[in-house]
């Protein structure tokens, strides 16, 4: 592996393809689908307001997510009146370059659902649709109850209800895909492309999938189902098995052109593919790695977008989250501290002013038992002391024994040392 590749992600997001439901002019362009205000909602505790879901969809708008799943309107008023809202406001505001996100609402594969979903996103710009059945045999069997030929029937006739509501654009998932019977997989999305859907999503819904499955699965879709050329092969995946954005970039890999994931991977159970997560890695490894795929996210509105999901859901970030967790750009052993002190690249593969991070110092230092000399002396100076290396050493062993009593030591701890 060539190092120079890992020292620096591009900082600026690429230009976006025009929009067009069912295709997408740049086959290396990869959509991103942000559900957080619906399948992130649905984490046990993460109920949001009508306010704070406008505040999202705005800090998404900010990011440039192609579609905002906003909401699953048939599930409440207030969710009907947050997803409409969202549709006016968010959903017209056309920024300098033409850019305006997508306002989707999810709906199950019943008409008083997509009925629901059509009046709540009809009053955006980009209004869509995504009716949803299960197609696994497990799901059929115990909790729809219902034959695959009925499965068929409803999928179609609820795909061509919504297109002859005047929606254009009308995902279909089908929900447990990656445990469905291939043949009948096959067979329904060939009969919902034929009845007017434009994406089909391929949910991992239960984070079963090995990456090399989900791509597998992906590229058995792409040459088996009929008409697939004309429609846009999403991913929806779980991350029950800590791979869900592994299997999301796999997706992508096989042929999937549209990534479903959320803010911070939250979700149902252990949560969705995390947005920064897919996104960086495919700004940091795309070019090189994935074959050129790209996305037109501005990940300089990351940790902004990233904060205002926990604070708003109360679903904190673990300390060492790839990419938004507190720990992802600081640096406590004493290597990696004269590592960074010297050349960032040699601890860090993404800048952290890339995600809209600002860090107390330049090198992300944190002084802790494990820290060495060079960190010591550094921060020392950065506070306006310059010790020679006598001075430093009968310091540095009064440090030790600072931080070996607390898990942090603070720039008062070092100004007591210093003076005392």
């Amino acid at each position: 592996m060539d190092s120079s590749i890992l020292t620096s992600c591009k900082s600026s997001p690429q230009s976006r393809p025009s929009y067009i439901p069912s295709h997408i002019p740049d086959t290396n362009y990869i959509r991103i689908l942000d559900t957080t205000l619906r399948d992130g909602e649905q984490s046990p505790g993460a109920t949001l307001t009508s306010k704070e879901k406008l505040d999202i969809a705005c800090q998404l708008a900010k990011l440039g997510v192609d579609v905002i799943e906003a909401g699953f309107p048939a599930a409440s008023k207030d969710d009907f009146e947050a997803v409409k809202t969202i549709a006016k406001e968010v959903g017209n505001a056309v920024d300098e370059n033409g850019y305006v996100p997508v306002i989707c609402g999810h709906c199950r594969c019943n008409e008083k659902d997509i009925k629901a979903a059509w009046e709540a996103v009809k009053y955006a710009k980009r209004p869509r649709i995504h009716t949803f059945i299960a197609t696994s045999g497990i799901h059929l069997e115990y909790k729809l109850r219902k034959s695959k030929e009925e499965v068929l029937d409803i999928a179609t006739s609820m795909v061509r209800f919504a297109r002859s509501l005047g929606c254009n654009d009308v995902e279909f998932g089908a929900e447990d895909a990656s445990r469905s019977d291939r043949d009948f997989l096959y067979e329904i999305l060939g009969e919902v492309i034929k009845a007017g859907a434009t994406t089909l999503n391929i949910p991992d819904t239960v984070g079963i999938a090995m990456p090399n499955e989900f791509g597998q699965l992906i590229a058995n879709i792409k040459a088996n189902t009929p008409g697939i050329e004309h429609v846009i092969i999403s991913t929806h995946c779980h991350n029950d098995l800590g791979l869900s954005t592994a299997n999301t970039l796999a997706g992508a890999c096989a042929g999937a052109r549209q990534m479903e994931v959320t803010i911070n991977g939250i979700g149902e159970r252990a949560g969705n593919a995390s947005l920064e997560e897919v996104v960086m890695a495919l700004k940091c490894r795309g070019e090189h790695a994935l074959g050129g795929l790209y996305t037109a996210i501005n990940t300089r509105h990351i940790m902004m977008a990233s904060k205002m999901v926990e604070d708003y859901t109360g679903l904190h970030v673990q300390p060492h989250k790839a990419i938004v967790g507190a720990n992802a750009f600081a640096h406590e052993s004493g290597i990696h501290q004269d590592g960074m002190l010297k050349h960032k690249g040699t601890y860090e593969i993404i800048s952290p002013e890339d995600i809209g991070l600002e860090r107390s110092n330049d090198a992300g230092i944190v002084l802790g038992k494990l820290s060495g000399r060079h960190a010591l002396r550094d921060r020392l100076k950065e506070l306006g002391y310059e010790l020679d290396d006598k001075q430093l050493g009968n310091i540095f062993w009064c440090f030790k024994a600072v931080a070996e009593k607390k898990k942090r030591v603070t720039d008062a701890d070092l100004i007591a040392l210093v003076s005392g």
